[in-house]
């Protein structure tokens, strides 16, 4: 793990976590594209969504990807999330059975009770990636997979940050970490997994027709999904 601070080519004023999204929360929707993690998503051949009856969704956020999971033929999602105002949104959505408010690493779902948990876009706000792997590992029956999603190390070592609008004109940073893929693997080797795919997301024409100014970094990796088995 690396502060991203000694990354920060833009120098936004930054925000501690739980106060960020709930700040983003009225407009994430409008700001985070399904090219970052859905898209990769449908990629995976590792997980046969419509055989899943159980999934945790960790750090739901505003419900998306438990929305994703539910069209995919999921049978019952369970999310937790630490921000009042993301929960609001998620609860709106109605795909859940069960949503808590509570930290990732620490859920207080039941413990090997789940075919897949999932954790999408949130694991570079954590100082230590160890306790989230563990809370997935306790969470996952044997045999059950985990299924992680980020914004690529590539780019917060780029010096972009996640980062909103808190008003119009007005970008704010939320406090993140650099965690390279094999931090990951380490993580997740301690808590009892094993990697059994991995998708990278390239900046491609999709991703130019949504940000015209990301020419530049065309080819450039700019999100990840790791699926891992529980031993």
């Amino acid at each position: 793990m690396t502060d991203f601070a000694r990354f920060d080519a833009r120098h936004y004023p930054t925000l501690p976590v739980r106060d960020g999204y709930e700040a983003w929360a009225p407009t994430y929707e409008d700001t985070v594209s399904d090219l970052m993690d859905q898209r990769l998503l449908a990629r995976l051949t590792s997980v046969q969504w419509t055989e899943v009856a159980d999934a945790a969704d960790l750090a739901c956020g505003t419900g998306r990807g438990g929305q994703w999971l539910k069209a995919q033929g999921v049978a019952r999602i369970d999310g937790v999330d630490f921000t009042p105002g993301m929960l609001e949104k998620a609860r709106a959505r109605g795909v859940y059975d069960r949503l808590l408010q509570g930290d990732l690493t620490a859920s207080g779902l039941p413990s090997a009770g789940y075919d897949v948990v999932t954790q999408l876009l949130a694991d570079e706000h954590l100082a230590d990636l160890a306790p989230a792997y563990r809370e997935a590992a306790r969470l996952a029956r044997p045999g059950g997979r985990f299924v992680l999603a980020g914004f690529h190390p590539w780019f917060l070592l780029s010096g972009f940050p996640t980062h909103f609008d808190r008003a119009p004109g007005e970008p704010v940073a939320i406090e993140s970490y650099v965690h390279l893929f094999s931090d990951h693997v380490a993580a997740a080797h301690a808590a009892g997994f094993h990697l059994i795919e991995m998708e990278e997301g390239l900046v491609d024409d999709a991703w130019i027709a949504l940000k015209p100014k990301w020419e530049a970094y065309r080819d450039r990796p700019v999100s990840f999904a790791f699926v891992w088995l529980r031993d």
